[in-house]
């Protein structure tokens, strides 16, 4: 039953965001992924939107505006039952930062790009053990798809430091 509640939430933020009025050319990309702590694996999900991209001065780097919403599954671990934090509390996250694109936009590299993002969360467990975190994606995009392997910590600004590593899979569209 949660987890419906929660996949509803998902959905229903995605929605929110793709009525959201866009000043600029907006993307909204639905994702899934597997993540990782340590070896044991659990269900995530985000809905991300990227705003238009910015040139940075006279290179041909440009950046967008990134946000997200997300959200990652607890695991029952028996070695982590009786630890503070645990492993068993799903994490909610709120993210803000920006996409990184290198090229000019006919190049057949300038779809892979790079992301950094500053989150809060609702919990803390073993693998992100603040309400403050560093989310870091490697991706790349197409028009309606995107991939990405995701890394989500602390730094190490607080014990334990396990983080969470994700291969990510998902659709987007523009509004």
């Amino acid at each position: 039953m949660y987890k419906k509640n929660l996949l509803r939430g998902v959905l229903a933020l995605g929605l929110v965001a793709a009525t959201l009025p866009a000043a600029a050319q907006t993307r909204i990309e639905i994702q899934g992924a597997r993540s990782y702590m340590d070896s044991h694996g659990t269900n995530a999900g985000f809905v991300e939107a990227v705003f238009a991209p910015q040139p940075i001065g006279n290179t041909r780097f440009t950046w967008s505006p990134d946000v997200s919403a997300g959200w990652i599954e607890g695991r029952d671990l028996g070695r982590f039952r009786d630890s503070h934090p645990g492993t068993d509390k799903n994490v909610g996250l709120l993210a803000g930062g920006a996409r990184f694109h290198y090229g000019d936009a006919d190049s057949w590299y300038q779809p892979l790009f790079f992301s950094f993002q500053v989150a809060g969360t609702t919990q803390t467990t073993q693998a992100l053990s603040s309400h403050y975190q560093f989310v870091s994606t490697l991706g790349w995009q197409a028009k309606h798809f995107t991939v990405g392997i995701r890394h989500i910590s602390n730094g190490s600004l607080h014990e334990p430091n396990r983080g969470e590593t994700m291969a990510l899979v998902g659709f987007a569209f523009d509004l």
